[in-house]
C-alpha cells in the first residue's frame, strides 16, 4: 500500500515539473523574446542616426539631429532654432517626413490656390441648412403674427 503511495506521489511531481517548463517556455516565448526583439530594433535605429535626421524623443519632442557626440553618448537637436543636449537614449524613434508644424501651413496654402470654387461651394450648403432648421410650434405661432 505505501508502494503505491510513493508511486502516486513520484509522478506528481514529474506533471508538476512538466507544467513550470511549458510554463516558462511560454513566458519566454510571449514576454521575453518580443522585448528582446524590440530591443534590438532600436539598437540598429541608434547605429544608423546621422545628422540631418528627424526624430521623436522620449518626452516626444520633435526636432533634427546636429550632432552625435559618441564619446559622451549625446546627440543635439535643433528645435526650430533652440538647441537642446540629449542623451543618446532618449531617442524613440527616427521620422523620415518634416516636422506637421512646417509642412502643414503649405499644404493648406496650396488646396486653397487649386480649388476656391469649391471651398466657396462648400461654404452654401452649411448656410442653407442652418436656415432649415426645425421650429417649434411657439416659434412657428410668432411668425405668423
Amino acid at each position: 500500500m505505501l508502494g503505491n503511495l510513493a508511486i502516486a506521489a513520484a509522478g506528481g511531481q514529474y506533471s508538476t515539473l512538466i507544467i513550470l517548463v511549458v510554463f516558462l517556455a511560454l513566458m519566454y516565448f510571449l514576454m521575453l523574446r518580443p522585448q528582446q526583439k524590440q530591443q534590438k530594433k532600436h539598437r540598429d535605429m541608434m547605429s544608423q542616426l546621422k545628422k540631418g535626421d528627424h526624430v521623436i524623443t522620449i518626452g516626444r519632442l520633435h526636432g533634427v539631429i546636429d550632432e552625435i557626440n559618441e564619446a559622451d553618448k549625446t546627440v543635439t537637436l535643433d528645435c526650430d532654432g533652440i538647441y537642446l543636449v540629449f542623451d543618446l537614449r532618449a531617442i524613440a524613434q527616427v521620422t523620415t517626413q518634416a516636422p506637421q508644424a512646417v509642412t502643414a501651413p503649405a499644404a493648406e496654402e496650396a488646396a486653397q490656390d487649386a480649388k476656391p470654387e469649391e471651398a466657396a461651394a462648400t461654404d452654401e450648403p452649411a448656410a442653407q441648412d442652418a436656415d432649415e432648421t426645425p421650429k417649434s410650434d411657439d416659434q412657428a405661432t410668432d411668425e405668423t403674427k
